[in-house]
């Protein structure tokens, strides 16, 4: 694989940053730059420039709304949104459920609500994960039982991202008990409206509500939202975990932040450190071999195949990567990122700094990351697809 950008590369790479430019306010920049809280109008906004453009579902097929990039042009738009700081697209609807409804979806399925995706009609949310159904996500217990031409649901789903805006959910739920496990689950659409939901929520170390809880009580639902066939949807569930993992890589986001270290070590007493710049120096490296790979993955999608053990490898090393990444900011500050002001993660805080910029958010970002290598399945288990995918064991 050729990795020279070709002269339309290099002058799409202009196109994107002088887009970015105009679009991208200083004043959101700044926000996703310091870890600031980011609400849902700031994320519904960047949305909708975003389409406005026909450059928010970037990996989806032209006659369906996508831009009609191949691989590389994906590449280089990720990688310099992250270094211009912009917000990340919220992944549900556009990076999840889009391919799964492109591939396996009715055309009545497509039809309706992928222009919806792409408008900002719907906003999404992900209810795979249980409170005994994490890593292990074949061991589902919320039920949808079929009753003429309803299912009702009946169950609970956890760490539901961004659950509290969304208008509608995509659910995995047990259909049969019938089998293996996986042989019982299936893919249900489901309107958050819906008498029976309520949503709980989990507010995080700094305060933020980013996860939730999301509870089922009798809740009915038209069978016309079914995804595929019945109990067929541990394969729906693994194909849509392919795009989620690659993009938990966030190539383009540790290539940021790793910008941002560098600018910030010069402040520090790490600056004369030959040790930790050792450090910085491997996680470097890592990152531009794991720049190889992703292009690798994107290549392969582009000709129409779907992410394979490939993704889980991005997952494992682009999720240790950012996490190095956190804990040498965390290093780098010293002491001055062991206080927390959770007041200064807000947009408009002007109260007493506590050190040099960085250590504000260094811990925000250092714990609320641990949980990269736990979602979207455990980097224990990715090394389990891996071995068994790759090298036959």
């Amino acid at each position: 694989m050729n990795l020279d950008f070709t002269p339309e590369q290099d002058a799409f790479r202009a196109e994107v940053r002088a887009w970015l430019d105009e679009n991208l306010s200083s004043r959101l920049a700044d926000k996703v730059r310091t870890s600031k809280h980011l609400s849902k109008q700031d994320m519904e906004d960047w949305h909708a420039k975003l389409h406005a453009r026909g450059w928010l579902a970037n990996h989806w097929p032209e006659e369906y709304g996508g831009p009609g990039w191949g691989p590389v042009e994906k590449f280089i738009f990720e990688d310099e949104c992250a270094m211009a700081n912009a917000p990340r697209i919220v992944p549900f609807g556009v990076s999840m459920l889009g391919p799964v409804l492109l591939k396996y979806g009715s055309d009545a399925q497509k039809a309706h609500y992928l222009p919806r995706i792409l408008d900002g009609t719907d906003w999404w949310c992900q209810g795979y994960s249980e409170p005994g159904a994490g890593s292990d996500l074949a061991s589902l217990k919320t039920t949808a039982i079929k009753e003429g031409d309803h299912y009702i649901v009946n169950g609970q789903k956890t760490w539901t991202t961004l659950g509290q805006h969304a208008d509608w959910i995509f659910c995995l739920v047990r259909t049969s008990k019938e089998g293996k496990p996986q042989e019982g689950i299936s893919f249900l659409l489901i309107d958050m409206k819906t008498p029976g939901i309520e949503v709980r929520p989990i507010h995080l170390l700094d305060g933020d509500h980013e996860v939730n809880e999301v509870w089922f009580s009798d809740v009915k639902v038209p069978v016309e939202n079914l995804v595929g066939p019945e109990n067929q949807g541990w394969t729906l569930a693994k194909y849509l975990l392919t795009y989620e993992r690659t993009g938990i890589a966030g190539v383009g986001f540790s290539t940021s932040a790793l910008a941002e270290l560098k600018a910030v070590i010069g402040k520090t007493e790490k600056a004369t450190d030959p040790l930790f710049a050792a450090r910085v120096a491997r996680v470097e490296i890592a990152l531009e071999n794991m720049k190889t790979t992703n292009m690798r993955v994107l290549a392969s999608a582009a000709g129409g195949a779907a992410p394979g053990a490939e993704s889980s490898l991005l997952k494992i090393k682009g999720t240790e990567i950012r996490q190095e990444i956190n804990a040498l900011f965390m290093r780098a500050m010293g002491p001055q990122a062991q206080p927390f002001i959770s007041e200064a993660l807000e947009e408009g805080y002007n109260g007493p700094e506590i050190g040099p910029e960085g250590a504000a958010w260094a811990a925000k970002d250092y714990f609320n990351n641990r949980k990269l290598s736990i979602f979207g399945g455990s980097n224990e288990i990715q090394k389990n697809i891996v071995s068994k995918a790759m090298l036959g064991f």
